[in-house]
């Protein structure tokens, strides 16, 4: 089994570690255009979220991002330090009071560029599948 694996410090701008990581991946494993973009937009949308939310940009917190093939899926795990969120309870970006807001959008579209998205350990590791045809 292939693993890439990897620790970002919680600095908002190693995003870029991110997209490096994504690229470096694609390579390996000759990932499509179109499953690369998916990957990036929901990966670095998970990492961001990891940085700001869990780990509350806390410098001295990492990130640990790993990329496992496991059959045809490509399974990227994002686990953060921090206590956690009700994923369960999040609000609806597409409803009509959550429209103007800046933000909240994140786990939306991983949940719609993804295959499948799931949470544990309260929320502070979250896996995404991808489908390779």
């Amino acid at each position: 089994m292939d693993k890439l694996k990897i620790d970002i410090p919680s600095i908002p701008d190693n995003i870029r570690i991110v997209e490096s990581f994504v690229d470096n991946a694609k390579e390996k494993f000759d990932i499509s255009d179109d499953l690369y973009g998916n990957i990036m937009v929901s990966l670095t949308e998970s990492v961001n979220n990891a940085i700001v939310h869990g780990n509350q940009s806390d410098e001295t917190k990492s990130v640990h991002l790993t990329l496992e093939i496991i059959g045809n899926e490509l399974v990227f795990t994002v686990e953060d330090q921090g206590n956690g969120f009700d994923f369960a309870e999040l609000p609806d970006p597409t409803s009509p009071e959550n429209l103007e807001k800046i933000g909240g959008r994140g786990i939306f579209l991983m949940k719609h560029l993804c295959d499948d998205v799931k949470f544990h350990d309260n929320g502070k590791k979250v896996e995404l599948h991808f489908i390779v045809e």
